[in-house]
């Protein structure tokens, strides 16, 4: 690995992103190839029960049989490294709901076993796990919640807690005997959000060797849409400050090649109950616009002066320690 900032070249980094949530096709594994991007996190379930969620994941298997050629399942940090190796986008399902179980909790040995590898808890609001981050109460993490986080980890599922609720965050923390993660998110301390994070829960992640991953997600940045690439580089070094160098990637929340309508089923209630929130026009920093940009996450961090470590860290090597420690 290099020692110097000079010869830190994105193309040698194992780069990844711990959440794209894209309209994923052949347009898109080019363009994740194009970026130098590794492996990532890609979702495949939001709002969907388990019939429409299976549905998703079979899609997904079509895909990885239609495009084999780029793109490669990820199950294990060694099926990364060889996705590197071989020149291939790697992909991991991953959820944002636990809605795909149903009522179920079988169910997460089933998606176990089709490689369904991270899942987060709750999406913005309350469901059978605990409460989302925009629930009017905040009953925290619930006794089917427990179980659910007992099972993934004994599964090896990574527990994601990107869009729960503060107080569903601190009990699933306590809970979990594996590390955890906000796959996406941004510091509260520094644009106040009900997605964003407070750095008690932060600092919470981090020193039981969980992960958290950086959004670019406009509305989550303190400058929001009059961001740049470096103002968001400064964000992530806050959020070094805060946990720890060897705790902070990037998952840049990127929703390529999604219409409108997709952003409105994620902005209501169980895609189609109450408007949670409103996003306003979704323009991403200016450098980091799309996928093909991600090289310039690199020159970025190189022009803050980062030591080579610290850019190889953050750029992928923490995101690989946690899965490592949790698959």
């Amino acid at each position: 690995m290099p020692d110097s900032i000079a010869d830190v070249r994105h193309e040698d980094l194992i780069v990844t992103d711990s959440l794209l949530v894209c309209n994923f096709d052949r347009g898109i594994f080019e363009a994740m190839r194009t970026a130098g991007i590794t492996a990532a996190n890609c979702t495949c379930s939001v709002w969907e029960g388990f019939q429409d969620t299976m549905k998703n994941v079979g899609h997904w298997k079509r895909m990885f049989r239609e495009h084999g050629d780029i793109i490669t399942q990820i199950r294990s940090v060694e099926d990364i490294r060889k996705a590197k190796a071989d020149g291939k986008v790697g992909i991991i399902l991953g959820w944002q709901n636990t809605s795909g179980i149903d009522d179920n909790i079988d169910y997460l040995e089933l998606y176990a076993e089709l490689g369904v590898k991270i899942i987060q808890l709750t999406y913005n609001t309350q469901n059978l796990v605990g409460a989302g981050c925009y629930e009017g109460k905040d009953a925290g993490l619930t006794g089917f919640g427990r179980d659910v986080v007992a099972e993934m980890n004994r599964l090896g599922i990574l527990v994601d807690l990107s869009h729960v609720s503060e107080r569903t965050a601190t009990e699933a923390i306590e809970a979990s005997v594996k590390p955890v993660a906000y796959t996406h998110c941004c510091p509260r301390a520094l644009k106040d959000h009900p997605r964003n994070k407070s750095d008690d829960t932060l600092r919470s992640v981090a020193q039981r060797g969980g992960y958290v991953g950086v959004t670019i997600f406009p509305p989550f940045l303190p400058k929001g849409t009059a961001s740049t690439i470096d103002d968001f580089i400064d964000v992530v070094d806050y959020m070094v400050g805060v946990c720890g160098e060897e705790h902070v990637g990037i998952g840049t929340d990127m929703s390529q090649g999604q219409p409108w309508s997709f952003q409105e089923w994620v902005m209501h209630d169980k895609g189609n109950g109450r408007r949670l929130t409103t996003f306003g026009e979704l323009v991403f920093p200016k450098g980091i616009e799309r996928i093909e940009d991600y090289p310039n996450l690199t020159a970025a961090m190189v022009r803050k002066g980062w030591s080579s470590g610290k850019i190889e860290r953050v750029m992928g090597g923490n995101w690989l320690r946690l899965l490592r420690d949790v698959w």
